[in-house]
């Protein structure tokens, strides 16, 4: 099994996710921004690297969220989720064509990769929660 991060960063109310550009691994499904952990590197380290090298963002990850288990047809992957915070840089898409800033309730709407798809459904439920 593959662990894989994913950043989940909240701007107002809204949290961003990315679509990836044709010709990538998953090609046109939106996503929580991160990727795969290299051998010997922290989930953390995983995410300020990710996030640098795909969107020329400077990071500070904060508490981790949730994970998520995916049998895809090319194996498993654990997605680690991160609550993150930008710290500078502008949003460069290089793996990327698009990305939004989505309301909580809004992210179902959209062609999520299907690991991500619990940690939307998380992201709902403690939206809720926090609102009680």
């Amino acid at each position: 099994m593959k662990d894989v991060t994913a950043a989940i960063i909240v701007k107002g109310k809204k949290v961003l996710i990315a679509r990836r550009a044709p010709g990538e691994k998953h090609a046109g499904g939106w996503e929580f921004p991160g990727g795969k952990v290299e051998t010997g590197e922290t989930p953390e380290a995983c995410l300020r690297r990710e996030l640098s090298e795909e969107f020329g963002i400077e990071t500070e990850v904060q508490e981790y969220i949730q994970s998520s288990l995916y049998e895809y047809p090319q194996g498993s992957i654990r997605l680690l989720a991160y609550q993150v915070k930008i710290l500078q840089g502008d949003i460069q898409l290089r793996v990327h064509d698009r990305y939004e800033w989505v309301s909580v309730n809004q992210l179902l709407n959209y062609e999520l990769l299907p690991a991500d798809v619990p940690i939307a459904h998380y992201l709902q439920e403690y939206l809720i929660r926090t609102m009680i």
